[in-house]
C-alpha cells in the first residue's frame, strides 16, 4: 500500500509576512525617494534596514503586473492601499448587508474591474473579509447602543409589535415615530412570557417608558401588554379592514367572477342560436304575413337574449355591491383619525366609533343579502369587537395630550391654540407625509391655514419669543405622533426580512440577523439625512462605516495575480 500524503491547500491566511502591506508600501516610497537623492540600492537597503534583494523583488513584482504602471504605482502606495481598503469594505457593506447581493458578486466586481491584481478576489478570501465586516457591525451595534442609551433624554414611546415566521419565528418591535428597531430576535414561542423576556432585554438601559403598544389582536401580545407592560393597547386598523376584506370582499369577488363566466356563456349560447337563423331571415319575412305556425326557434332566441340580459344585470349588481363594500372598508380607515381630515378639528372617540360601526353595519347587510357563509359573518363580528378598543385609543390619546399640555403650564389662550390648532395641523402634515404629493397637498394646505394665524401679528403665539415658539412647535409635534393606529412599519420590516430570507436561503444565522438590524438602525437614512438611531436617541451616532473600516484589516494581496507576458 502506498503512502498517503496529506496535502493542505495554501491560502492567504497561511502566509506570515514580515512586512504588512501598508508598511511595505511606505518602505517602497522611501526607497524611491532615497534613490532619487542619488543613493545606491545597497545604501538605501542599509538605511531602511531591508534586504536589497527584497526591495528588488518588490519592485520587480509591481513591474510584472498586467496593469497600467500608473495604476500599479497608485494602488501599491499608502494612499492607494487606503483607497483599496475603503472600497472593498464598502462593497461588502453595501452589496451584502444593505443590498441583497452575495459574496460571489463582490468577487465578480473585483475581477471585471481588474482589482483582482491588487486584492484577493477568490470566494474564500472575500468570505473571510465579509465575516470580519459582520463581526465589526455586531460590535459597533453593541457599543454604540450602550453609549447612546447612557446619554439618552427621557421620553415616552409607542411600540409597534408583531411576529414573523420568515426564517423561523422572530419577534419584532419598532418605535413607529423614529422607525428604530427595538427588538428583532428569533424566539421559540410568541406567548406573553417570551415577549416579556425579550422586550425586557431590549428596553434595558433605555431612558424611555412605553405608554402604548400597537399591534394586531394576537392573544400573546394582548396578554403581554396588559399583564407585563402595563401600557395601553392600540388596535391596528389594517387588521380590522383585512378581516372585513376576507369576510366579504373575497367571496364577493368570487361571485363576480362567476357572474362574468355566466354572462360569457349566455352570450355564446345566444350566438349559437342566432347563427342558424341568419340565412332564414328572408324566408321568415315572406311567411310572416301568411298563415301557419310561427318558427320554433323564436322562443329559444328570446330566452337566450333574456339570459344574456339577466347575466349582465347580475354582474353589474355584484360589481356595485362589491364597490360599496370597498368604499365602506376605506371609509373605516378615513374615519379612524385623531383629527378630522376635512375640517382639521379634533374628534372624540364616541363619534369615531359610531362612524366605524355604521360602515360595518353596511358591510354586514350586504353580506347577509348575498347569503355569504357563517365564516364570513364571524369575521365581521371579530372586526366589530375591536371598535370599542379603537374608541378607547382615541380617549387615551386625548387624555395623554391634555396631561402633557397641562404640564407645560401655558396661559389659557396658548393652551387652547395648542389643542385646537397647532397639534391638529401637525397631525395633518404627518398624515400628508404618508400619501402621494398630490393626495397630500389638500392636507398640507389646511394645516398651513390653521397654523399661520397663530404666529401672525395678534395671533395667540405671536407674543412668544422665537425660542418659545420653537419649543411649543416641537412639543406639539411629539404630541401629534402619540396616536398610532397601525403597525405598518413592522409589516414592512417583515416583508423585507422575507426577501432577505429568500436571498440568503435562511435567516437562521444569528449574526446575519443582528447585522440587518444594525444597518437599519445606524446606517440607512431618511431624506433629511438622519438615521433611526439618531431620531430615537436624540443624538447623532458615530459613523458605522468608519468604525467598520477601523476594525477590518486591509484585504490581502492575491497569491497569483495576472502577470504581464515576458517578451
Amino acid at each position: 500500500m502506498g503512502t498517503v500524503i496529506q496535502y493542505k491547500q495554501r491560502s492567504n491566511d497561511d502566509r506570515h509576512q514580515r512586512w504588512e502591506r501598508l508598511e511595505r508600501a511606505d518602505l517602497l516610497q522611501q526607497y524611491d525617494d532615497l534613490k532619487a537623492q542619488g543613493l545606491s540600492q545597497r545604501q538605501v537597503a542599509q538605511v531602511l534596514e531591508v534586504p536589497r534583494t527584497t526591495l528588488q523583488a518588490w519592485r520587480a513584482y509591481q513591474e510584472s503586473l498586467d496593469a497600467c504602471p500608473a495604476v500599479v504605482a497608485f494602488l501599491h502606495s499608502v494612499p492607494g492601499l487606503a483607497f483599496l481598503h475603503r472600497l472593498v469594505v464598502a462593497l461588502h457593506l453595501v452589496y451584502t448587508e444593505v443590498g441583497a447581493c452575495g459574496i460571489r458578486l463582490v468577487c465578480l466586481f473585483l475581477r471585471i474591474t481588474g482589482l483582482d491584481r491588487f486584492v484577493g478576489a477568490s470566494y474564500g478570501v472575500q468570505q473571510r473579509v465579509n465575516g470580519r465586516v459582520e463581526e465589526a457591525i455586531v460590535a459597533y451595534r453593541r457599543e454604540e447602543s450602550a453609549r447612546l442609551a447612557h446619554e439618552m433624554p427621557a421620553k415616552d414611546i409607542t411600540v409597534a409589535q408583531d411576529e414573523t415566521f420568515t426564517g423561523g419565528l422572530c419577534l419584532v418591535g419598532i418605535d413607529p415615530v423614529s422607525n428604530y428597531i427595538l427588538l428583532e430576535q428569533a424566539a421559540q414561542a410568541r406567548d406573553q412570557d417570551t415577549w416579556q423576556e425579550l422586550m425586557a432585554q431590549a428596553l434595558a438601559g433605555l431612558n424611555c417608558q412605553v405608554i402604548q403598544s400597537t399591534s394586531d389582536e394576537a392573544p400573546g401580545l394582548l396578554a403581554y401588554v396588559e399583564h407585563h407592560l402595563g401600557a395601553h393597547h392600540s388596535p391596528d386598523v389594517f387588521h380590522v379592514q383585512h378581516e372585513l376584506s376576507k369576510a366579504v370582499s373575497a367571496p364577493m369577488a368570487a361571485k363576480q367572477r362567476a357572474a362574468v363566466k355566466a354572462a360569457t356563456k349566455a352570450e355564446e349560447t345566444l350566438k349559437r342560436v342566432q347563427e342558424p337563423l341568419a340565412p332564414l331571415k328572408g324566408v321568415r319575412a315572406q311567411r310572416s304575413s301568411g298563415p301557419g305556425r310561427p318558427p320554433k326557434a323564436t322562443p329559444c332566441l328570446e330566452q337566450a337574449a333574456q339570459d344574456v340580459e339577466a347575466a349582465h344585470h347580475e354582474h353589474q349588481r355584484l360589481a356595485g355591491q362589491r364597490e360599496q363594500v370597498t368604499q365602506s372598508i376605506r371609509a373605516i380607515g378615513h374615519a379612524y383619525h385623531f383629527v378630522d381630515l376635512e375640517r382639521g378639528v379634533r374628534r372624540n372617540g364616541t363619534l369615531i366609533a359610531g362612524d366605524i360601526q355604521q360602515h360595518i353595519d353596511t358591510i354586514r347587510t350586504i353580506a347577509q343579502q348575498e347569503g355569504l357563509s357563517e365564516t364570513g359573518l364571524d369575521r365581521i363580528e371579530k372586526a366589530e369587537r375591536v371598535v370599542p378598543k379603537m374608541q378607547a385609543t382615541i380617549e387615551f390619546v386625548s387624555g395623554y395630550v391634555r396631561q402633557q399640555v397641562r404640564q407645560l403650564d401655558l396661559t389659557p389662550p396658548v393652551s387652547y391654540a395648542m389643542h385646537a390648532h397647532l397639534i391638529p395641523s401637525l397631525y395633518l402634515e404627518r398624515v400628508a407625509s404618508t400619501r402621494t404629493v398630490t393626495a397630500g397637498e389638500p392636507l398640507r394646505e389646511l394645516a398651513e391655514r390653521m397654523r399661520t394665524p397663530l404666529f401672525a401679528s395678534g395671533g395667540a403665539l405671536s407674543h412668544l419669543s422665537l425660542a418659545e415658539q420653537s419649543q411649543l412647535h416641537e412639543a406639539a409635534a411629539k404630541l401629534a405622533d402619540v396616536f398610532q393606529r397601525s403597525s405598518s412599519n413592522v409589516e414592512g420590516r417583515n416583508g423585507y426580512l422575507s426577501l432577505r430570507n429568500h436571498q440568503l436561503r435562511g435567516l437562521d444565522h444569528p449574526r446575519k440577523r443582528v447585522c440587518l438590524t444594525a444597518v437599519h438602525n445606524f446606517f440607512l437614512t431618511r431624506p433629511d439625512g438622519t438615521t433611526a438611531a439618531e431620531r430615537f436617541f436624540g443624538q447623532k451616532p458615530r459613523s458605522m462605516f468608519t468604525a467598520i473600516l477601523g476594525a477590518v484589516e486591509i484585504p490581502p494581496a492575491p497569491l497569483s495575480p495576472p502577470l504581464r507576458a515576458v517578451g
